[in-house]
């Protein structure tokens, strides 16, 4: 054990914390509508979660109207969303918080609905089970994908790279790619939704490729120490998996290293449904146990955490930083709370997804805190 604790400083590439505790990206469905534009209660919200050097990871956000898969989630590629988000990050800057954009393209989640009535996309026309949600937010049956075409891979990048450019024009302080979850990076590297045969297909190099050129290419138009990535190993969620799951998370991690981003952002596949349910695995992989001597620079852990495991896990040293995604719903001044070992507050999953300020801007703060 070491003298540091979830309050002490650390720096991720770019971004110089005042304390350990971050919050995880958090799927919200609050954007305005039309136009999936973030807003005043957006805003609010950041705001009421950031702390003076604290990092908040901002939910995921659609790189363009192909990678939406949720109704109200805010996209990151026109100019009404630019303006948005820098509603978001003024607030957060406000109040000496740092806040980066986690970048989502849903691949295969998605639902014809969002695309006029065209097939989403992923690596390979293969179908998840399940059901996803509709643009109108009813449930449906998943539909069967359509694999993109080689010739379309390089619009999807461009794409990364635009809403990156957005990002540093919303004034984020980095971005987060999203490779984790079964959206659409997930899909191209795991073999279960990756049939393909060319050269993004096959091998575990090709299938990693199109993940290593995206964060290729965002590095490039922002640079390495302003960019994370969030990676889900041995996770289910999306209806994922691989035929050597150990082998592919080594390869593409040990990549990832070579290129000193800011972080790498593990999710422990305890948590394996995403926050769809407050049951963890008991038996499941140690995702930071297995990967985190493959990764040269630091690492922000997530899944199931409480105060108490996420203070053993920095102080241990096997994670720099601990995400924390329901207690952060629930209670906007979680760092003072878990700084102070107060009590928190009870979340309501009835309210996470869609809706106005209930369960939303409207959690109390601690009177302790508040004081």
């Amino acid at each position: 054990m070491s003298d540091v604790t979830l309050f002490s400083p650390v720096k991720l590439g770019a971004l110089e914390l005042a304390h350990r505790v971050v919050m995880a990206p958090l799927t919200r469905m609050r954007a305005l509508q039309p136009g999936d534009v973030p807003g005043a209660l957006n805003a609010e919200y950041y705001a009421q979660r950031a702390t003076k050097g604290g990092l908040l990871i901002s939910e995921a956000s659609q790189i363009s109207q192909q990678g939406q898969g949720y109704p109200a989630t805010p996209g990151i590629y026109t100019d009404a969303q630019v303006a948005g988000w820098r509603l978001v990050t003024d607030a957060v800057h406000a109040k000496g918080g740092k806040i980066v954009l986690q970048l989502w393209h849903v691949g295969r989640t998605s639902h014809s609905s969002f695309h006029g009535g065209k097939l989403p996309v992923s690596a390979s026309a293969i179908k998840p089970s399940g059901q996803t949600m509709t643009a109108d937010w009813k449930m449906a049956d998943t539909e069967t994908p359509r694999a993109l075409e080689l010739a379309e891979i390089p619009g999807v990048i461009r794409d990364y790279v635009a809403a990156t450019k957005h990002a540093i024009a919303a004034g984020f302080d980095g971005v987060e790619l999203h490779s984790a979850n079964g959206y659409l990076l997930d899909q191209f590297l795991q073999d279960g939704s990756n049939h393909r045969t060319d050269q993004y297909g096959g091998a575990i190099e090709n299938r990693a490729r199109l993940t290593l050129e995206v964060l290729d290419a965002i590095i490039a138009v922002w640079s390495a120490d302003r960019v994370g990535i969030r990676l889900s190993p041995h996770g289910t969620f999306g209806d994922m998996s691989d035929s050597n799951t150990t082998a592919l998370f080594t390869y593409v991690i040990g990549e990832i290293s070579k290129r000193n981003i800011a972080y790498l952002h593990l999710i422990e596949p305890r948590a394996t449904l995403a926050g769809g349910s407050d049951s963890l695995l008991a038996d499941a992989p140690d995702v930071v146990a297995t990967y985190r001597g493959l990764f040269a620079g630091k690492v922000i852990a997530a899944g199931g955490f409480t105060p108490e495991s996420a203070a053993a896990e920095v102080s241990s040293g096997r994670s720099d930083a601990v995400a924390f995604g329901r207690m952060f719903i629930s209670n906007p001044d979680l760092v003072e709370r878990i700084r102070r070992g107060e009590k928190l507050t009870r979340y309501n999953r009835a309210t996470f997804y869609g809706g106005g300020a209930v369960g939303y801007t409207d959690y109390p703060v601690s009177e302790t805190v508040s004081a």
